[in-house]
């Protein structure tokens, strides 16, 4: 009998190292196994989850560029079929799993991470999010968090850290990233709607993975550079000469461009384009 946790993953690229195939797939939810092996002039790899809906959110991943391959993944589940866990979130913990967010969101961390997932991708996961209720569970397991943290109150307050807590502040998939402002500023008003509403828009999902970026830039000095993880490859950016020629600035440039929109950098050079640096995978992913 087929594992419905389990998935299985094709034409995934030689250069492309096996910590990113697994922090790849993090995002999908918690991996309790994951094996990788050389196939000819590819790699293929066993992925296991501890949920069911983590395996039904990476067949998503179908088609999805990983490095500079087209991955090709399959497995037993059916993304059409409703979780066999369906238990709210809540208790005494400060974060969501990934297996509790709404698809839409999950894809819209890929997008920030510098990822790049099709439209009709995302288009396919806004409809099972609606057909399946995720958002409605997920706004009420958002109130009941909020409701024992007040993020929304520690928001409206001030411009600065939101000071809930460690655990429920975490960047990115954190609480704090669900209350920017409070719902009485337009800003406020977007993020709400954006989760709260049944009936979202891809460049919705686009919108939000801008701000998560941004998020992510804001908690590395401002700097695009380190919040794209280049400086771990490239060593501390240092600003051309006013006079410099265009080499001096190639590399920082195309750096710069905000990890929501990573199209336009992963051809920038032979390195970004078989090893494009990414960001830390959730907190809720298994540590090697």
């Amino acid at each position: 009998m087929s594992n419905l946790n389990t998935v299985h993953v094709n034409n995934i690229a030689a250069a492309t190292s096996d910590k990113e195939v697994k922090d790849f797939f993090s995002f999908c939810g918690k991996i309790t196994d994951i094996q990788i092996a050389p196939e000819g002039e590819t790699k293929t790899a066993t992925v296991t989850f501890e949920k069911d809906t983590a395996a039904k959110t990476a067949l998503l991943l179908n088609n999805t560029q990983l490095g500079p391959n087209h991955l090709a993944v399959t497995g037993a589940a059916q993304p059409e079929e409703p979780p066999r866990q369906q238990s709210p979130g809540g208790g005494d913990k400060a974060e969501l799993s990934q297996e509790e967010k709404p698809r839409a969101r999950i894809f819209a961390e890929y997008l920030a991470h510098g990822y790049v997932i099709g439209d009709a991708a995302l288009q396919r996961a806004i409809e099972l999010d609606h057909q399946h209720g995720v958002s409605t569970r997920f706004v009420n397991t958002l109130h009941q968090l909020d409701g024992k943290y007040h993020a929304t109150d520690r928001a409206r307050s001030a411009d600065q850290s939101y000071g809930i807590s460690s655990h429920a502040n975490t960047l990115l998939t954190g609480l704090g990233s669900y209350f920017e402002k409070a719902a009485n500023t337009p800003t406020g008003q977007r993020l709400v709607g954006f989760y709260t509403q049944g009936q979202r828009q891809v460049q919705d999902i686009h919108q939000e993975a801008r701000r998560l970026a941004e998020l992510k830039k804001q908690a590395h000095g401002g700097s695009a550079y380190k919040a794209a993880g280049l400086d771990r490859f490239f060593g501390e950016h240092k600003d051309a000469p006013t006079t410099g020629g265009a080499g001096a600035s190639a590399g920082p440039t195309t750096a710069a461009t905000p990890a929501g929109a990573p199209a336009t950098g992963a051809t920038s050079s032979t390195a970004a384009s078989t090893e494009t640096p990414k960001f830390d995978p959730p907190p809720t992913a298994p540590v090697s």
